[in-house]
């Protein structure tokens, strides 16, 4: 009967689903939150600290995280880790020269404890932009085959236009509501 009573809380919106929203500078996290929240493109500015609203989703609320992607601040990534069930990756996908260093901090920070139960979306963002590289490039380069503990989903998207945007909404909505 409590089974049956979680899953139902769950589906009706009962509790606050915590989303962290991470990746390097300039990678479009900002943007991409405020799309989820007012489906409208912001002017931002880098993020030092973090950035946190709520999002609902057909009746599935998410706090979400967005937290400030410059090489100084990585390292204060960990202190918003406990509780989180899915981790947000943003990747610029034209900014190949970087690309080993976010597959450096997704791995390192898969392996923290607080985090072992949380899925992984990552959105490869920029689709727009001539050059980028695919979903399935950025899939390969983050060695994301390789995470076989937990779910994991990688989504082309636009953070300006919104593009693929809904439907990370519904993946991350599906992750919780199957929990």
């Amino acid at each position: 009967m409590g089974l049956l009573l979680t899953k139902l809380m769950a589906v009706f919106g009962d509790k606050d689903h915590k989303v962290i929203i991470v990746g390097l500078d300039n990678a479009g996290k900002t943007t991409i939150l405020y799309q989820f929240l007012t489906k409208e493109t912001v002017q931002t500015s880098p993020t030092i600290g973090s950035n946190v609203e709520e999002i609902s989703v057909r009746k599935t609320r998410f706090l979400v995280w967005d937290i400030g992607g410059q090489e100084s601040l990585r390292a204060t990534w960990n202190s918003y880790f406990c509780n989180t069930e899915i981790v947000i990756l943003v990747v610029d996908s034209t900014d190949r020269e970087r690309l080993n260093v976010t597959k450096e901090e997704l791995h390192c920070m898969l392996a923290h404890e607080d985090l072992h139960e949380a899925a992984v979306l990552v959105l490869a963002n920029k689709q727009d932009m001539k050059g980028s590289m695919t979903a399935a490039e950025i899939s390969r380069s983050l060695t994301l085959g390789a995470i076989t503990a937990r779910p994991w989903h990688v989504q082309a998207c636009c953070a300006l236009t919104g593009e693929g945007l809904p439907a990370s909404l519904d993946w991350m909505r599906s992750r919780v509501v199957a929990n």
